[in-house]
């Protein structure tokens, strides 16, 4: 998993997901920048959330390696790091069977990876971004999307490879929401990590968004989903576009990318507070 888990507040469920979740072999986890709007160290700052969610989890086992600190200066060079190195390392791996990389931020990583190396292209590694626009007319007045915006010469290196992507782009991981109502009754009861998870949430709503709010999407989920359950996604195969510098799509080069256009929320949503109550040891049909 590559995240920018300081970004927002949605990263942090995604990780918990993962890592609760026993069919899942997580190889390791990568601090992803999130440009400098919000934080000028915003890789580190990644990091630190990492560590700080793994301590709740009491997960020490788990790799972890840094990102790079900043998008690509443009589409021919890497910005090399332990995370590429990392993506590379499993990629290349002959005793493990295929590779999922979730990126729940920027593609900084995995454009470094395959720009250092272009031959994982070739192995059996599918990319799982959140993030890019939805594939539709997009309303006016719509901003670029924020995943992308933060490394769009990334998501054109990535999208031109030829490696296998999957797409959840905004129109479909927008529809992950939940309840502030829901998370205090779910959530919030489940031990230290369960309330971290709500007021952290909470907090990054009121610091950051204007007007009064009651709830946040889980956008990064979904990804944590499709490889649970990749037949909870409603998919189409589109021509792989090129990403413009303001965030439009724009024609391609000729591949295809496999997009996400709705993830079963309700199988998400209800996997995830089951797991998480049966980390806090709360039994099914006990009082929180």
């Amino acid at each position: 998993m590559d995240t920018d888990a300081k970004n927002e507040a949605d990263d942090q469920f995604a990780i918990v997901h993962a890592l609760l979740s026993e069919t899942l072999d997580v190889r390791g986890l990568i601090a992803a920048h999130f440009g400098e709007e919000r934080s000028a160290t915003s890789m580190l700052d990644s990091r630190a959330e990492i560590d700080l969610l793994l301590g709740h989890l009491g997960r020490a086992d788990v790799r972890v390696e840094n990102g790079a600190e900043a998008a690509l200066p443009d589409e021919t060079v890497a910005a090399d790091s332990p995370g590429a190195r990392l993506i590379i390392e499993e990629a290349h791996r002959q005793d493990a069977g295929p590779l999922q990389i979730a990126f729940l931020g920027p593609l900084t990583d995995m454009a470094s990876a395959l720009l250092l190396d272009p031959s994982i292209a070739g192995t059996d590694t599918t990319v799982i971004w959140i993030g890019g626009p939805g594939y539709d007319d997009r309303e006016t007045g719509e901003r670029s999307e924020f995943n992308l915006r933060n490394d769009v010469a990334a998501a054109n290196v990535v999208f031109r490879s030829g490696i296998r992507i999957w797409q959840v782009p905004r129109s479909a991981y927008v529809m992950t929401s939940v309840g502030y109502a829901e998370l205090e009754e779910r959530v919030a009861p489940c031990g230290e990590l369960g309330r971290y998870l709500v007021d952290q949430l909470v907090a990054w709503n009121a610091r950051w968004v204007d007007g009064p709010i009651e709830h946040r999407a889980l956008g990064d989920s979904p990804a944590i989903g499709l490889m649970l359950n990749a037949h909870g996604g409603l998919f189409r195969t589109r021509p792989a576009p090129t990403f413009g510098a303001e965030g439009g799509l724009l024609p391609g080069t000729g591949g295809t990318v496999r997009v996400c256009e709705l993830y079963d929320g309700r199988y998400l949503l209800e996997d995830f507070f089951a797991k998480l109550r049966r980390f806090a040891g709360i039994t099914p049909g006990s009082p929180s």
